[in-house]
């Protein structure tokens, strides 16, 4: 079993110079089984079943976007309004992922990623039971609460699976959840959503959960919370000048993919002028761009992490206000929202990451916060996409709308990369995630 080591951290929010700068360090508590020098197949197997809960969340909140039709039609709404659906998981993950992380921070973790993932079934349960829209979206609030907190907790218990060199393969095996719910989860559940009710697109993720559920408690090892940690302590990450500026970042820079994203059913049918069948195939080809975005953060990230962030979001912009130039045009609208895909899906994991190396000794809480903060985008992109459509600007306008989010989500970036070096000028190239605790 490998021992815990302790990094101080700086000013600024950067971690001090480390031996091994191309290594990730990311600690946690050690499990029953000492952690793996190489991938087994019993760690593939457990990091699959983490990855199964991460496929179930991934999957329930990208998939209101594609039904959003059905929904309007079925709690008697116009489109714009139900929209707020996507709104309310995005705040139910906002609050839950702070205040579950600081709160959980000392119980053990497999008992903790299961009953994360029970009261995400119940949410989930209650959302493919609601009667109205009232109901529908309070549901949606409960469903989003679990969701930064599962990944915080499974991203550490990832990295206690496996040694030192492996960790950000292993964390990175959770996030690829997400990325395979887009390609898969989505499509079909958006299908079963369309030919079944949209209620059936929930029941879905509620048999995705019972599934992640019993995988965890079956393959996962046993993993002990943090004694020493206090609320007060995980709280402390959130007054990091580098922390909250990445935080907003997230936030502003990543809502210019949800402006899009929240309204990209009608784009396809109203815009494109392609059949309701057609919307799954291009979910489809926004799933399969998140996967090939994963794949390149990790290895961009690995050669220069915030200048594959900053590159990251750059291209996001422009491929944004390409997609609203070129939407009416079929085969343009397939390969502008992979290519959004991929350019989003590299800001996530380097936003992942740039929280990681900042967040200090509140590790729980850093990993979660990145998802606290994309589901703040998820509200803003959604709620202003609603605005400028319900303005009568068309369903292009919020395209329009995600371009002018991605370039101002680079003035934050940008102080950071101010404050960055003056805090830490021998750092700028170092990758060090998550210091041990």
């Amino acid at each position: 079993m490998q021992k815990d080591r302790s990094v101080t951290p700086v000013p600024g929010g950067e971690c001090p110079r480390h031996p091994r700068p191309s290594q990730y360090s990311v600690s946690s508590a050690p499990t029953t089984a000492p952690p793996s020098t190489r991938l087994t197949p019993r760690t593939v197997i457990a990091l699959v079943a983490l990855a199964l809960g991460g496929f179930a969340i991934g999957t329930t909140e990208f998939v209101s976007m594609g039904v959003l039709p059905d929904i309007a039609d079925g709690v008697a709404v116009d489109i714009p309004t139900a929209g707020h659906i996507i709104s309310s998981y995005a705040l139910g993950v906002v609050v839950g992922a702070p205040v579950i992380a600081a709160l959980s921070a000392r119980l053990p973790r497999r008992a903790l990623l299961v009953g994360l993932m029970g009261a995400f079934l119940i949410g989930n349960a209650a959302s493919a039971l609601a009667p109205g829209y009232g109901t529908l979206v309070l549901a949606r609030f409960v469903s989003g609460l679990p969701h930064g907190a599962y990944f915080g907790v499974a991203s550490l218990v990832a990295a206690s699976l496996v040694g030192p060199h492996l960790r950000g393969r292993a964390i990175s095996s959770v996030m690829l959840g997400l990325s395979v719910a887009m390609l898969a989860g989505v499509p079909l559940a958006t299908w079963m959503g369309q030919q079944l009710g949209w209620r059936s697109a929930y029941w879905t993720v509620v048999g995705l959960a019972a599934a992640a559920m019993g995988a965890v408690l079956a393959v996962v090892p046993h993993s002990p919370g943090r004694p020493e940690a206090t609320v007060r302590g995980e709280l402390e990450a959130l007054r990091r000048p580098q922390v909250l500026l990445t935080l907003l970042v997230g936030i502003v820079g990543f809502g210019g993919m949800f402006a899009l994203y929240s309204y990209i059913a009608p784009v396809v049918t109203d815009v494109t002028g392609l059949s309701r069948g057609s919307i799954p195939w291009v979910l489809l080809g926004y799933g399969a761009g998140g996967i090939v975005g994963t794949a390149l953060a990790g290895r961009l990230a690995d050669l220069a992490l915030f200048p594959s962030l900053v590159g990251s979001l750059v291209v996001l912009g422009v491929l944004l206000a390409a997609v609203a130039l070129t939407s009416p045009w079929a085969p343009a609208l397939f390969v502008g929202v992979f290519l959004v895909s991929v350019a989003a899906s590299m800001l996530a994991i380097c936003l992942q990451l740039r929280l990681m190396e900042t967040a200090g000794d509140a590790q729980m809480l850093g990993a979660a916060l990145n998802h606290s903060a994309l589901n703040m985008a998820n509200a803003l992109g959604a709620w202003l996409g609603g605005l400028v459509i319900a303005a009568g600007l068309g369903y292009r306008a919020p395209a329009v709308l995600g371009a002018g989010l991605a370039v101002a989500g680079l003035v934050p970036l940008a102080a950071s990369a101010v404050l960055r070096r003056r805090t830490q000028p021998a750092l700028r190239n170092e990758r060090v995630y998550a210091p041990a605790s």
